[in-house]
C-alpha cells in the first residue's frame, strides 16, 4: 500500500511538475509541451496534479475541451480507485 501510494504521489508531483514547466515556456514564448503529453501524464492517477496546477497555476483553464478530456480521466481513476479499494486494503 506505502509504494502504491508513493507511486500516486510521485505521478501527481511530475504532472504538476509538467504543467509548470508547460506554464513557463508559454510565457516566454518557447516552443510548447503537447496537449497530448500532459494528457498522458495526468492518465496514471495524476488527475488531483493536473487539477491544481489548472487551478494554481491558472495552466489551460480556458480551454473547454483540456477541461473535459481531464474531467473524464478524473472520472475514470475515481471508478477504478472505487474496484480497487477493496483489493488494496487486503493488503495492508
Amino acid at each position: 500500500m506505502k509504494i502504491f501510494l508513493s507511486c500516486l504521489l510521485f505521478s501527481n508531483l511530475l504532472c504538476f511538475l509538467l504543467f509548470a514547466l508547460d506554464k513557463r515556456k508559454a510565457q516566454r514564448g518557447q516552443r510548447r509541451i503537447a496537449e497530448k503529453t500532459l494528457h498522458l501524464a495526468t492518465l496514471p492517477g495524476a488527475a488531483p496534479g493536473a487539477w491544481a496546477a489548472i487551478l494554481l497555476l491558472h495552466h489551460k483553464n480556458r480551454k473547454a475541451a483540456f477541461w473535459g478530456v481531464t474531467l473524464v480521466l478524473m472520472l475514470l481513476q475515481g471508478a477504478v480507485f472505487f474496484f480497487m479499494w477493496p483489493y488494496l486494503q487486503a493488503q495492508f
